[in-house]
């Protein structure tokens, strides 16, 4: 029933009932007839965002028939469909985020024997700053590279305080809560705050899947600190040649 039937029902009601005031039925039949026809309109545009799965839009547009047609049978029909793409729309904007707490960058180099040649690496900051020198917590970085002379590493870099870590140390290594031992080591060098983990390749597989990466290290300031980051958004293919 379209609009026109609609005003057509309503105006015949107030004929059969002989006075000013409508049918008490027939006038919520009619509007309810209204209300499924705006909503009918309104679900186009959520079965088009649905079906070329565009869940924000989908959402959007689901929550709007839902809300502002409820109990309309469109608004019925749509009503798993609209909770389906809430749930992707969520967990895409969760994608989104943790793939741009990843850093990439392709940096030309010198090489020894003199010719041209690039860097690549890859690197994110831990969730949250980690006091390393009896001060104010400060970011800690993790850094994954591919240099063309001094091949590949992954190593942390502070940015106060310093790693207790010159003749090597054991780090505990976190994945999503599975812990392991892995060697680490700090090279004789003023130029960086950094510290190597020593099997990059392993710490690199460890990365395919997880959310959640922890290390734990030895720092001169004294004890462990403990830096956490989330790492299910690598995009493993800007570092083609790690496995």
């Amino acid at each position: 029933m379209n609009v026109r039937q609609a005003t057509a029902l309503l105006a015949a009601a107030m004929i059969l009932a002989g006075c000013d005031k409508p049918d008490p039925k027939a006038a919520e039949a009619a509007l309810a007839a209204q209300k499924e026809q705006a909503a009918a309109a309104e679900a186009k545009n959520f079965d088009s965002a649905y079906a070329e799965q565009k869940w924000d839009m989908a959402a959007a547009y689901g929550e709007i028939v839902t809300s502002k047609y409820a109990g309309t049978p469109t608004a019925e029909r749509i009503r798993a469909q609209y909770e389906e793409a809430q749930g992707k729309a969520k967990t895409a904007r969760e994608q989104r985020r943790v793939e741009s707490l990843w850093s990439y960058m392709s940096t030309p180099v010198k090489l020894a024997k003199g010719k041209d040649g690039t860097q690549l690496s890859a690197s994110i900051y831990a969730k949250a700053n980690v006091e390393t020198d009896g001060s104010t917590p400060r970011p800690v970085q993790l850094i994954f590279r591919d240099h063309p002379d001094w091949g590949r590493s992954s190593y942390l870099v502070l940015q106060v305080g310093d790693f207790n870590c010159y003749g090597g140390c054991k780090l505990k290594v976190g994945i999503d809560g599975k812990v392991k031992t892995m060697a680490g080591s700090r090279p004789k060098t003023d130029e960086a705050i950094a510290m190597f983990v020593e099997d990059e390749r392993a710490l690199w597989r460890m990365l395919g899947g997880a959310k959640e990466l922890s290390i734990e290290f030895p720092v001169k300031a004294g004890g462990t600190r403990t830096a956490t980051f989330e790492v299910g958004g690598l995009k493993p293919e800007k570092m083609p040649g790690w496995k």
